[in-house]
């Protein structure tokens, strides 16, 4: 699939959406567990996505744009939502519709040319990358946080299945 603002719109307006209708009103019993040691559970993959919104998407864009002396991205640390204070999962949804709504004002207004998508920015890991390829990492990081969400909670079904495990791959990977 090629890429367009309007199709990378069409997931990033979504995501808030799809995390309230995942998480909202489920008890700890569902949110709380993870995979193993060093993964998400559910209200990680959430907390993680709006320390994104703060840190990553945006200002990256921004910095792109500006063009400056320096268009080196700081690096993005992965575990920063752990530093911020336990919330319950109402008000992370909240909080994330928020930020994402204001992020994708903050998009909508650039009114951003082909030449703009095709400005550079340097990443710490990749080196250089487009302006383009980055707003397209967002809405697939956007995809694989939900992907990953939705088999943490599958998990924990795991055993309960029964034989049914073997058509519902969801629950191995």
């Amino acid at each position: 699939m090629d890429f367009t603002l309007t199709s990378t719109l069409q997931i990033l307006e979504r995501t808030p959406g799809v995390f309230r209708a995942l998480l909202a009103g489920l008890s700890a019993d569902w949110t709380e567990p993870n995979e193993g040691e060093g993964t998400f559970n559910a209200v990680d993959n959430l907390g993680h996505l709006i320390h994104g919104e703060r840190t990553d998407w945006i200002p990256r864009a921004r910095l792109i744009l500006a063009q400056g002396e320096t268009v080196r991205f700081e690096p993005f640390d992965r575990d920063g939502h752990r530093a911020a204070a336990k919330q319950t999962v109402a008000a992370l949804l909240d909080e994330f519709d928020d930020l994402r709504t204001g992020n994708l004002a903050t998009l909508r207004g650039w009114r951003l040319t082909d030449r703009e998508l095709l400005l550079e920015g340097e990443h710490p890991t990749f080196g250089p990358v487009t302006l383009r390829q980055l707003l397209a990492a967002w809405a697939a990081h956007d995809l694989g946080h939900i992907a990953q969400t939705s088999r943490v909670l599958a998990k924990q079904y795991r055993e309960t299945v029964g034989p049914w495990r073997a058509f519902l791959p969801v629950m191995d990977r």
